[in-house]
């Protein structure tokens, strides 16, 4: 069943609002340690203990305006939950940075999975935002798989071999602007692969 819809602009905010104030949070605090129970945690890790909560109260939000979530955004929660949890937990960051990973290795492998069985997987979830034509879902799955998988390493490598601010930056910006960049060069795919309206047939 679709969602009901709402302002676009506050569909937005409780997107992007959590990601932003993570970040605003980060350069405001990533020089600090705070003695918390004994133990000293980082800016990152205080950043990242708040971080939880406002997502899930962003999602929680977004599912009561809209009465639905997407896989993604319950599949994010859900890593954001677990992998930041461990962070504060364990008092290590190495956990929240790599949620990115774990997520775009999920969503390759469901792709690649479905991919395996003849079938655009991708399809069932974007069918209704992109109509193509059955070639145009398999080649655009493919295209998709293997981006995520590129996401999943990008990820793997900037966070073993950079700085926390370097990953940051990377998480915040590089990110969402790969995924923007991957459709905005499938234009030519939307073109040949999309599936016209049909004009609806004279009055009787």
């Amino acid at each position: 069943m679709a969602g009901k819809k709402i302002n676009p602009t506050l569909k937005m905010v409780l997107e992007l609002g959590p990601i932003v104030l993570f970040f605003v949070g980060y350069l405001k605090l990533k020089d600090e340690v705070f003695l918390i129970g004994g133990s000293e945690y980082k800016g990152f890790i205080v950043i990242t203990a708040a971080f939880i909560p406002l997502m899930a109260a962003s999602t929680l939000a977004l599912w009561k305006l809209t009465g639905h979530l997407s896989r993604m955004q319950f599949a994010t929660l859900v890593l954001v939950v677990l992998f930041g949890g461990m962070s504060v937990w364990f008092n290590d960051d190495r956990f929240i940075k790599m949620k990115p990973t774990m997520l775009y290795l999920l969503f390759g492998g469901l792709l690649g999975i479905g991919l395996l069985r003849g079938q655009s997987w991708l399809k069932v979830v974007m069918e209704e935002l992109m109509p193509l034509k059955q070639e145009g879902w398999m080649i655009l799955t493919r295209r998709l798989c293997a981006f995520f998988f590129g996401l999943a390493v990008a990820n793997e490598l900037i966070w073993r071999t950079q700085s926390t601010e370097t990953w940051v930056y990377f998480k915040t910006f590089g990110l969402p602007v790969a995924m923007f960049a991957f459709f905005m060069f499938q234009g030519q795919l939307f073109q040949k692969y999309g599936e016209e309206e049909e004009e609806a047939g004279p009055a009787e």
